[in-house]
């Protein structure tokens, strides 16, 4: 675990020439949302959560964590590996025939760090809150973290979730939503408004927090303050904005990124705008 941003940074560039690679390697896969997210999840794993790598299911005494947006599992993989759930040798196999890193997180492959499956979308935020019941009943008092798409906020069962939360003052909860303004078909308010985010949240009941999600410093310094937030009576929700294919300039800000693999020229042009700063698998 590290406060050292610049520290935090390294992994993160680290990471993300991972996901250009292992999206690359395959042919498949979804670089967008994941370089948008790797700076939260590194600041997660790395100075937020008290976690064990050494793994299991329970996660009694941990904070856990669960991908609802699935399909960013180059992200989660890459942080898992670095954070010494598996070797990072083992990203090679993203996606390829009997590997355990399928496209999307599978828990019957047994990687260590997955406790749900996910990919399809709009589950991952019941699954956390029923976490975080169980560790109210067991007398836990670490905290559940979750991440959702901003496209996948069009589900129905979100808000299901999002009303039941409240009402059971789920306060060891800490959701956040990758808030980049694009889904698979296009802008997220062309395809479907999400409309006012934070003034929906707080009319359901969450506290709710805005944060830059592409800022180490600004990501690490909201997780901080929503566990500030935590244990008041109410879940709390991140507003993070992220940009789509962020830290790879030609990737950036479009919805065309977010499933399509790079080819050897863009790979090339890719890794050249990212500082390779623990070693490639």
């Amino acid at each position: 675990m590290t406060q050292d941003i610049s520290e935090l940074k390294k992994i993160a560039s680290q990471v993300r020439r991972d996901i250009v690679r292992m999206v690359h390697a395959c042919q498949s896969g979804h670089p967008g949302g994941s370089l948008g997210c790797t700076d939260f999840l590194v600041a997660l794993y790395f100075a937020i959560m008290k976690h064990d790598p050494k793994f299991n299911m329970e996660g009694k005494g941990e904070d856990l964590f669960f991908l609802s947006n699935g399909h960013i599992s180059p992200v989660f993989y890459s942080v898992l590996a670095h954070a010494g759930y598996f070797d990072k040798a083992e990203l090679a196999t993203f996606r390829k025939i009997n590997s355990r890193l399928q496209g999307h997180p599978t828990t019957h492959e047994g990687l260590p760090g997955v406790r749900i499956a996910s990919g399809s979308l709009g589950q991952g935020m019941s699954v956390a809150i029923g976490a975080a019941l169980a560790k109210k009943l067991n007398g836990d008092d670490r905290l559940v973290f979750s991440l959702h798409g901003d496209g996948e906020l069009q589900e129905g069962q979100i808000w299901e979730a999002a009303m039941f939360a409240p009402h059971n003052k789920v306060d060891n909860l800490i959701c956040t939503v990758d808030y980049n303004g694009q889904q698979i078909d296009g802008p997220t308010e062309m395809v479907l408004s999400l409309g006012d985010l934070k003034g929906k949240f707080e009319a359901f009941g969450w506290d709710v927090l805005e944060g830059d999600g592409n800022d180490m410093e600004k990501v690490v310094a909201v997780l901080q303050k929503a566990i500030s937030h935590t244990g008041k009576g109410k879940p709390v929700v991140i507003l993070l904005k992220t940009g789509m294919g962020y830290g790879v300039d030609f990737m950036m800000g479009s919805h065309k990124w977010h499933g399509v693999a790079p080819n050897d020229e863009q790979l090339n042009v890719a890794l050249a705008q990212l500082e390779e700063t623990l070693g490639d698998y």
